[in-house]
C-alpha cells in the first residue's frame, strides 16, 4: 500500500507513534485495510486525522443511507473528477456491494440498473458542475442529506489529494482479461468488507471539538456527521494558516470563488494567478490552485518547484489539503443550496444535459 503514495512517504505502519498510530488502528478496524488515500496524509498528522473523521464518518458510520448508495456517490464523484484510483476502489465495492462484480467500473454510472441508485450517482456525478443548470435536484428526502452531501464532499476532498499523491490505479499492470478478473475478485473482497457496520462517532475523539459553521447546515441532521467536519475543518484551517501567509491564501479564495479556469491552455492562467506573488510564493500557491481546480494537472515539475522552494512533505500536504477541502466545502455549501426536494426517477442524464443547454441560451 505504501508503493501507491508517489511526492512524500508516508509513516510505515511499524514506526506510526501518537495520533498516526491511533488512526491506523481505527482504519485497521473500521476500513480493513490502511487505504492509501489516508496513508498519504500521514506527513501531517493533524491533516490525516481529519482526513479519516471526514471518510469514517460519512462513508462507514451507520446511519439512515445504506452503504451501498454511499459507495455509488463515491464512485460517481470519483469519475467526474478524473480519479480513477478512486474509481476502482469504490466502484469495485458498489460492484460488490450489489452483488455484480464485473458492473463498475468499466460500466460506470450508466451501467446501473437500480433507477434509484442510477438516479443518486447522476446527481453525484454533477454534484462539483459551477452551473446550476448542470446540476441535478436531489433525488434523496432531506434527512439523507447529510450522509449523501458529507460523502460527496469528503470524496471532492479526497479525489483532489489522490489524484495528486497517489498511482492511477490500486491494481497492478496486467493484461485486459486479467485485470478484469482481478477487478471482479477485488469487488468480492471489497464488497464482503463494507458490509459490516460500523457506529457513528467513533473517530471524533482524534481532534478536539469546533464550533459549526455556516457552510457545514447540511451536516446539522446528524450530530456525527456535523461534528467531523466542524473538526476536520478546524484542523485544516489551522494548518493552512501556518503553511501559507494570510496574502496568499486570500489571493487563492480570490480565484477559487471566481469563474474556473478555461481549458484547454489553463497552465497560462494559473501561471497569471500567482504571477504578483513573491517568486518565492508563487510554487505553493500554484499547486494548491491546481490542486483545487485541475488536480490530475499537477506535474513532478510543480512539486520540484515547491520542493525547491523549501517545501517539506508536511507542508505539501497541508498545502494540498487546505486547497482540497475550501474547494469541497464549497461544493457542499452549493448542493445544500440547491434544495432537499426529489428528483423524478427514469430522467437520465442526456435530459438534464438538454435542460441544462435550454437554460443557458440566451
Amino acid at each position: 500500500m505504501l508503493t501507491h503514495v508517489r511526492h512524500v512517504t508516508p509513516v510505515a505502519p511499524e514506526a506510526a507513534d501518537g495520533p498516526v498510530a491511533r488512526v491506523y488502528r481505527q482504519m485497521a478496524d473500521d476500513f480493513g485495510v490502511l487505504a492509501p488515500p489516508v496513508l498519504l496524509h500521514s506527513p501531517a498528522p493533524d491533516v490525516l486525522r481529519a482526513c479519516w473523521l471526514m471518510l469514517r464518518e460519512t462513508l462507514l458510520a451507520e446511519g439512515l443511507v445504506g452503504r451501498e448508495a454511499k459507495e455509488v456517490v463515491a464512485a460517481a464523484v470519483s469519475e467526474s473528477n478524473r480519479c480513477p484510483y478512486c474509481v476502482e476502489v469504490h466502484g469495485a465495492t458498489a460492484a460488490g456491494l450489489l452483488g455484480d462484480p464485473g458492473g463498475w467500473p468499466g460500466a460506470g454510472v450508466g451501467g446501473i440498473g437500480d433507477p434509484r441508485l442510477r438516479a443518486l450517482a447522476e446527481w453525484a456525478r454533477h454534484s462539483g458542475d459551477a452551473s446550476a443548470a448542470r446540476r441535478r435536484p436531489p433525488p434523496f428526502p432531506a434527512a439523507h442529506g447529510p450522509e449523501l452531501i458529507g460523502v460527496a464532499v469528503a470524496f471532492h476532498y479526497l479525489n483532489r489529494m489522490v489524484s495528486v499523491f497517489l498511482q492511477d490505479s490500486p491494481l497492478p499492470p496486467a493484461p485486459a482479461g486479467i485485470r478484469a478478473g482481478v477487478r471482479r475478485t477485488a469487488a468480492r473482497i471489497m464488497g464482503a468488507l463494507a458490509r459490516a457496520g460500523r457506529p457513528p462517532g467513533r473517530s471524533l475523539e482524534l481532534l478536539p471539538p469546533a464550533p459549526p459553521e455556516a457552510d457545514l447546515t447540511w451536516a446539522v441532521g446528524q450530530p456525527h456527521v456535523a461534528a467531523a467536519f466542524a473538526r476536520a475543518g478546524q484542523a485544516v484551517q489551522h494548518a493552512g494558516q501556518a503553511a501559507l501567509p494570510e496574502h496568499v491564501r486570500q489571493r487563492i479564495l480570490t480565484y477559487l470563488a471566481g469563474p474556473p479556469p478555461p481549458e484547454p491552455g489553463g497552465g497560462r492562467w494559473f501561471d497569471a494567478a500567482v504571477a504578483e506573488l513573491a517568486p518565492a510564493e508563487r510554487p505553493v500557491a500554484r499547486l494548491a490552485l491546481l490542486t483545487a481546480l485541475a488536480p490530475y494537472r499537477v506535474t513532478d515539475a510543480d512539486v520540484a518547484a515547491c520542493r525547491a522552494g523549501g517545501a517539506d512533505d508536511a507542508a505539501l500536504v497541508t498545502v494540498t489539503a487546505w486547497a482540497s477541502l475550501t474547494t469541497a466545502r464549497r461544493i457542499g455549501a452549493t448542493l445544500y443550496g440547491d434544495g432537499l426536494r426529489p428528483a423524478p426517477l427514469g430522467v437520465t442524464d442526456a435530459d438534464a444535459e438538454q435542460e441544462a443547454s435550454r437554460a443557458e441560451q440566451p
